[in-house]
This record gives C-alpha cells, structure tokens and sequence, in this order.
C-alpha cells in the first residue's frame, strides 16, 4: 500500500500577496511526502500561489473548507481564521473550517484585520513569513 501523502495548505485572500511569499519558502524545500496546496478566497489569490510554487490550488468558500478539513499544516494570514476577516473575504463558514481544522496552523500577525496578538515582537512583514516557513518545516519533519 503506497505511503499517504501528507498536505501543507496556504489560505490567502486579496492579491495572494502572504501565501505567495509563504509558497515561495516551502516549495523549494517541501519534504518527500508532503504536498503544498493553495486555497485562495478569490482567483488572485490563488493564482498567486501557484505561479510561487504551490502545486495545486481552488478558489472559493468550499475549496477553503474542503481543503481545511484534509489538511494536515495550515498557513496563512490571521485573517483566515476571522469571520469576515481579511476585509470581508473569508466567510463565517470558512473561518469555522479552518478555526476547526485538526491540522497544525501556523498564522502570520497583521494589523489590517484589527487583531493584535499579545506576545508577538512587532517584526517587518518578511521575518514573520520566514519564521512560519521555519516552524512549517519542522512540523513537516525536517
């Protein structure tokens, strides 16, 4: 019986900006067994993904929460767990699917969803997006 292949999934609204730059750290170096999806709310998004290296992508409130619930590590902006987060983007339902996701999430802190996370360092935009592909590439196992 072959091995199951194990799901990274990046969550991304707007341009695709965040999941982009995520996609772009951990397609280089996605461990054997691990596959990298993208799940943008809107086309942008997730074209942005796939053009920085996510091997597949949907687009909408069911790939979000189709995808949440088959993955195993999710990543993305805060937002992605806010009803109507990410300027109204994301969805009650999709926040619940992801929210209530039993994959491991690693989120990235941004002030545009008016949601401060106490214990955070006030760190530029590129450090955070590198300590998630680090800490991602750890829970992957490597």
């Amino acid at each position: 019986m072959k091995d199951a292949v194990r799901r990274a999934l990046i969550i991304d609204g707007q341009g695709g900006g965040i999941g982009a730059q995520l996609a772009r750290l951990l397609a280089r170096q996605m461990p054997e067994g691990w596959e990298l999806l993208a799940a943008g709310t809107n086309v942008s998004a997730t074209s942005a993904m796939l053009k920085a290296g996510a091997a597949q992508g949907a687009t909408g409130e069911n790939a979000v929460i189709h995808n949440a619930a088959r993955a195993d590590l999710i990543l993305g902006p805060i937002g992605v767990i806010l009803a109507n987060g990410i300027m109204g983007e994301v969805s009650p339902a999709m926040a619940a699917a992801v929210s209530g996701s039993e994959a491991v999430k690693i989120l990235i802190p941004t002030s545009t969803c008016g949601v401060y996370v106490a214990g955070t360092e006030e760190l530029r935009l590129e450090e955070y997006l590198r300590q998630a592909a680090d800490r991602a590439m750890a829970v992957m196992g490597q």
